[in-house]
């Protein structure tokens, strides 16, 4: 894309990120267009950012002084402008399932957790976009750490670069990226567009659109402009096929309740070939009643989806249950009679706290001196707290 047609939502991003004070900019954090206009602004050469771009996301060099095919003056004047950011990783826990949590630590000393799930030759990365979360689901220990901050493009990028670095000495690769890791997505939703750009470079990352998927839990404004703006897969966490149950389960759907999220659906620009994931968590004597199927069924039947159930995973901070066995399988059942592609997602990495609902990370609280704790101890709740019995027992 020329430079003349980076748009003016672009501009602003760009120079939010590069001509603040005195501060190095990283270059993760730039679209190819980006760097080719910070580069041409101190009179480089555009074709620079192309090549930039293959030592930043196709060797993964963490060095401007590696990037050997730049000239020298244009190196130096990079190191004096620029760095190359690089999370620092704090922990690595491997499950009995072989999925892997891989925790990382800012520069700020805030962490984020990313998920390793391999499966056969597919093996997918769960990326963060957020440090922590301000939308309130009431089953995801995430949202009890509240809201810390957005993640910039390049934090968002880098987990995907240094994942993969950490796969190299294997030689296993990673084929597919879900946004569903701490945080709404499309709550930061200008970074996780540039990020999706970056991902999709065929002389980088080289993700297709088909290996990339962004979650979100019903933020609708945001989910008409990111299908307008980058093509990917997309899933809605739904966990309820009824208005009253799940504005208790999750405060989105008080400002975009089913209508219109389903509405929102209707208008996604999707391809020939694809399909809509909704994700619903069953939660015993809440949302897995035979009533609950068939009010699923209404609502989904006409679109072209699929639907993914996820039994709970349990943690001693929230109130909800897991379903019995034989319940699952019947709500399943339910929803394939009727038509519905439906799949139980077996839990992966539970015993890491590495499944769904479950990451949380570290966070640094500063106060008079740094101390770090459980962000789980961290509860930024705006009222109405679930009580146990909200959920039938």
């Amino acid at each position: 894309m020329p430079v003349s047609r980076l748009t003016a939502c672009g501009w602003k991003f760009f120079y939010k990120h590069m001509k603040k004070d005195t501060s190095f900019s990283d270059l993760k954090d730039l679209t190819r267009t980006e760097l080719a206009a910070f580069l041409l602004a101190d009179g480089k050469e555009r074709y620079r950012a192309d090549q930039i771009v293959r030592w930043l996301y196709r060797q993964r060099v963490n060095d401007i002084a590696a990037m050997t095919n730049l000239s020298r003056v244009c190196r130096e004047w990079l190191e004096t402008v620029a760095v190359v950011g690089q999370l620092s990783l704090a922990a690595r826990e491997t499950a009995v399932d072989g999925t892997e949590k891989l925790l990382w630590e800012l520069d700020d000393g805030q962490g984020i957790e990313s998920v390793l799930i391999p499966d056969g030759e597919r093996l997918t990365l769960c990326i963060s976009t957020q440090v922590g979360c301000r939308q309130g689901c009431r089953f995801c220990l995430t949202a009890r750490q509240g809201f810390v901050r957005s993640l910039r493009v390049g934090e968002i990028v880098d987990q995907v670069v240094q994942a993969q670095n950490l796969l190299a000495e294997s030689g296993r690769r990673i084929t597919n990226i879900v946004f569903m890791g701490m945080g709404e997505p499309l709550d930061n939703l200008e970074a996780v567009v540039r990020a999706v750009e970056i991902m999709k470079y065929d002389d980088g990352l080289a993700f297709s659109s088909r290996r990339i998927t962004v979650s979100t839990c019903g933020l609708v404004p945001q989910m008409a402009e990111l299908g307008r703006r980058v093509e990917v897969s997309l899933a809605v966490s739904l966990n309820a096929a009824d208005d009253g149950i799940r504005s208790r389960l999750m405060p989105v759907n008080r400002h975009w309740p089913l209508g219109e999220l389903l509405a929102a659906c209707r208008a996604w620009p999707l391809k020939p070939s694809r399909r809509i994931t909704f994700e619903y968590i069953l939660i015993a004597g809440l949302n897995d009643r035979p009533e609950d199927a068939r009010r699923l069924v209404g609502l989904l039947a006409p679109l072209k989806c699929k639907v993914n159930l996820i039994p709970f995973n349990e943690a001693p901070e929230l109130p909800c249950r897991t379903p019995a066995a034989a319940t699952v399988n019947a709500f399943q059942e339910r929803l394939l009679a009727s038509g519905l592609m439906t799949i139980v997602r077996k839990s992966r990495g539970a015993e890491i706290s590495a499944a769904c609902g479950q990451l949380r990370g570290k966070v640094r609280i500063q106060e008079t001196g740094d101390r770090s704790r459980d962000s789980g101890d961290i509860i930024q709740d705006s009222g109405n707290k679930l009580q146990e019995t909200d959920f039938g027992r």
